[in-house]
């Protein structure tokens, strides 16, 4: 029952300060507000996060965790990789809207400065690549290998353009001005050629 009780407010605590995340951004996140929200004294931040930077890295983690298991899902679905590619540019934004993508790069962001932050955001992120890298096996076996790449170049090259594209995309660029949205769906459609060249030969 305790364990019960910790573990209902670790999760409002979570819910309460990615909401502040969404709308004050990392620099106007307050603790105090934050408790007030999650309906808890602020010592209980101090007593299961330690401090605001971990109460952050720890939002981050949680969202990281249920959005690589989406990912997880879908590209061990029966999709053809193409419509799996076309899946990922729908979650891109998805992860927008549910600001997902905008408490992630705050955390990039403040990982400059700070080399504890940078590594646990950095060991996130490679779980991506780390997800990549296995679709980029999994395509070489089917396709026959990859050309000059590695499985994790691929994986790089994959996973680096939804990075930049989020950050123009929260800068507010529009498609008119910079046609990241379209040019990451055409992709797919390379990805496309490419299998049903494989499966005709």
């Amino acid at each position: 029952m305790v364990d019960t009780r910790k573990n209902n407010t670790a999760r409002s605590i979570l819910q309460a300060a990615k909401e502040s995340l969404l709308d004050n951004g990392l620099n106007g996140l307050s603790t105090r507000s934050i408790a007030d929200a999650a309906g808890v004294p602020l010592s209980q931040i101090h007593y299961h996060f330690g401090s605001k930077q971990r109460l952050v890295l720890a939002v981050l983690e949680a969202e990281n965790e249920r959005l690589l298991e989406r990912q997880h899902r879908m590209f061990e679905s029966d999709l053809p990789l193409w419509k799996q590619w076309e899946q990922a540019c729908d979650f891109l934004d998805d992860d927008l809207e549910s600001g997902y993508v905008r408490v992630l790069h705050e955390m990039i962001a403040a990982g400059w400065s700070d080399p504890e932050i940078a590594a646990v955001v950095w060991k996130q992120l490679s779980g991506w690549q780390d997800l990549l890298a296995g679709v980029a096996r999994r395509a070489a076996a089917k396709l026959g290998g990859l050309g000059p790449f590695t499985p994790e170049e691929i994986g790089a090259l994959a996973g680096s353009p939804f990075l930049g594209a989020e950050a123009y995309l929260l800068l507010g660029v529009s498609e008119a001005e910079l046609p990241v949205r379209s040019a990451l769906r055409k992709v797919g459609a390379i990805i496309r050629a490419m299998e049903e060249a494989g499966d005709a030969g």
